[in-house]
């Protein structure tokens, strides 16, 4: 990563390179509900996505997702009955790498694990979650944070533009799934366009991810283990934004902690059945996320932990469940 100096004038050694290695670090560390990564970091806290000089990457991390009522079609929150308890446990296995210098792809496994207690129901199950792979387009070509502005162009934001696809190889209610508490996947494929825009001045990042997503239609002919009369089904389309930003604090011996404040509002218009308007269909969610990561001093080595809560009041949701996710992950960065 090359040295900048603010304004002609010089700076110590240990300032400059705190200023290069937060550059490598500010996204590394930063959540992304988009999936994208950083102008000169990479690899956000849920993404795969590589920094600007690393070959690939390999990324671990378990969500364990507690549920505490629902919204509703009239987006009014209702409580689970007296003595329910459930969640559900993912672990993500997750590969990126570089195909040149602006392009990068990755893709991300889970193993989904449920354990359900709702009213006198109890179930549990587990079994491969739907899979996930992404395209990125880095629009820059060298690294866009910076330590000062000094100048109009210092604060010229990192732009990423991807494209991901889910493949559905988990267990949907149209593939056998005996009840919803055994879900493991959707059961769709779903196409989405993705954008990162982001700008780090040092020790701040902040970021606003986007993202669209369309689903394929598909036949169906059982529900929940039920053989039914068959149909076609399409979700509706689904959009994405968050909003975040995040401080960087530089440890004794230059590794880092990094923790991000992020806003998210996630939404799915309704669909059709057999081509006419679904009712029952459209969702959507509101939530906050706060997210601690380290990294190494070489910026290989990355552990980072996050609670996602939504505000459980009416109004922040519309037929989706209310849940807490803590997330625990580690990455192994390449260069």
């Amino acid at each position: 990563m090359e040295e900048r100096t603010a304004g002609g004038l010089r700076l110590s050694a240990r300032i400059v390179l705190a200023a290069a290695l937060f550059c490598g670090a500010a996204a590394l560390l930063a959540p992304g509900v988009a999936q994208a990564a950083s102008c000169c970091g990479g690899g956000s806290a849920s993404a795969l996505t590589l920094p600007k000089d690393s070959n690939s990457m390999y990324d671990t991390s378990l969500d364990i997702e507690r549920y505490n009522g629902y919204w509703n079609s009239d987006k009014k929150h209702i409580a689970d009955p007296p003595g329910s308890n459930m969640a559900q446990y993912r672990l993500n296995l997750g590969y990126a790498r570089r195909l040149s210098d602006n392009w990068q792809a990755g893709v991300t496994v889970p193993y989904v694990g449920n354990d359900t207690r709702y009213a006198a129901a109890s179930s549990s199950s587990n079994g491969v979650g739907d899979m996930a792979v992404s395209v990125w387009y880095e629009a820059f070509d060298t690294v866009m944070c910076v330590y000062k502005v000094d100048r109009l162009e210092d604060l010229r934001p990192a732009v990423y533009i991807g494209g991901g696809l889910t493949i559905p190889t988990g267990v949907s209610p149209f593939d056998g799934a005996p009840s919803s508490f055994d879900i493991t996947g959707r059961g769709f494929y779903r196409f989405d366009t993705n954008m990162l825009v982001e700008k780090s001045v040092w020790p701040w990042t902040v970021s606003l991810a986007l993202s669209y997503g369309a689903y394929l239609e598909r036949p169906v002919n059982r529900e929940y283990g039920e053989y039914v009369k068959p149909y076609h089904k399409k979700p509706g389309d689904r959009r994405v934004m968050s909003l975040s930003g995040g401080y960087t604090k530089y440890l004794e011996d230059m590794d880092t902690l990094t923790f991000t404040l992020s806003y998210s509002d996630m939404a799915e218009y309704g669909g059709t059945v057999d081509g006419a308007a679904d009712p029952t269909s459209g969702l959507s969610k509101k939530a906050f996320a706060l997210t601690g990561a380290w990294a190494s001093p070489a910026k290989d080595w990355i552990g980072r932990m996050s609670w996602s809560r939504p505000v459980r009041q009416d109004g922040w949701g519309a037929n989706f469940p209310a849940t807490d996710i803590y997330t625990v992950g580690v990455s192994y960065v390449y260069r």
